[in-house]
C-alpha cells in the first residue's frame, strides 16, 4: 500500500513574499468586528495575512503599506509595535 504524503498549508509572506508552511509563520487577523489582532492560535475566524518571522520583512511590509490592502483599512500602530515586539 502507497502511504500519502501529509499535506503541509503553504502560506506567503507579507514581507518577502516567499512561500513558507503555515506553522513557520506569524498570522496577524481582522475579525468580522474589523479589530485587528494577531492570531496566536492560527485557528481564529477572520481575514488573515502571514509575516515570516524577520523585522525585515515587517518593514517592507509596512513600507509597502501590504497589511492595510490585504485587511483593505487601517492598521492601528498598536499591532506593528506588537509584531515589532513578536518577532524581536
Amino acid at each position: 500500500m502507497i502511504s500519502a504524503e501529509k499535506y503541509t498549508p503553504m502560506r506567503r509572506c507579507m514581507g518577502c513574499m516567499a512561500s513558507f508552511p503555515k506553522s513557520a509563520l506569524v498570522r496577524i487577523l481582522r475579525t468580522s468586528e474589523g479589530k485587528i489582532i494577531l492570531d496566536t492560535t492560527g485557528k481564529a475566524d477572520g481575514r488573515g495575512a502571514y509575516m515570516c518571522r524577520n523585522t525585515d520583512c515587517l518593514a517592507k511590509a509596512r513600507k509597502a503599506r501590504r497589511m492595510e490592502r490585504s485587511f483593505k483599512g487601517q492598521v492601528p500602530a498598536e499591532v506593528y509595535a506588537e509584531l515589532e515586539e513578536l518577532l524581536s
